[in-house]
């Protein structure tokens, strides 16, 4: 009886039951390291496929300050509004406003998720202010893309969302 009421509900509604029982595949993000490339997969299939830069030293992180991205399976925390952060990379050119572009993918990143079993904090995916740099090693460790690619990305993701990185 509970069936036919919901099956009646659902054409009352203009849905076919099959329409309803649809399930939206599950997105996630696979970063390899080694061809600087952020794809976005929506089940098995390939929606997007991004160019980014990576650690500027290769291999798993080790320890902070390294400069290596870490290796692992690990999930988008927080989506933050990052268009008024700074950052000084000791570079010589000091203090840089918007130097991660305009949001930060927080990861979560703990010793249950990484590869080396070790926690790390501040890794995200974000936006750059030297697009030049894209395709490259030349991150701290986080993963970095162009702030137009970025905003595409931030469209279709949510907090929760799957990220690997290989």
């Amino acid at each position: 009886m509970n069936a036919v009421l919901v099956v009646l509900c659902l054409f009352r509604f203009g849905q076919s039951p099959s329409a309803a029982a649809q399930v939206e595949p599950p997105r996630r993000i696979v970063i390899t390291q080694h061809n600087f490339t952020l794809r976005l997969f929506k089940g098995d299939s390939l929606e997007k496929s991004y160019p980014v830069a990576v650690g500027k030293n290769a291999g798993d992180k080790e320890r902070v300050g390294d400069c290596r991205t870490p290796v692992g399976a690990f999930y988008i925390s927080q989506i933050q509004d990052a268009r008024a952060w700074t950052h000084d990379f000791n570079d010589g050119k000091g203090i840089i406003k918007g130097a991660y572009g305009p949001w930060f993918l927080r990861l979560y990143t703990g010793a249950d998720k990484t590869r080396s079993g070790k926690a790390w904090t501040g890794i995200g995916i974000h936006g750059t202010h030297a697009p030049e740099s894209i395709g490259t090693a030349a991150t701290e460790g986080c993963i970095r893309l162009r702030n137009s690619d970025l905003q595409d990305l931030k469209s279709r993701v949510k907090v929760g969302m799957p990220v690997i990185i290989e």
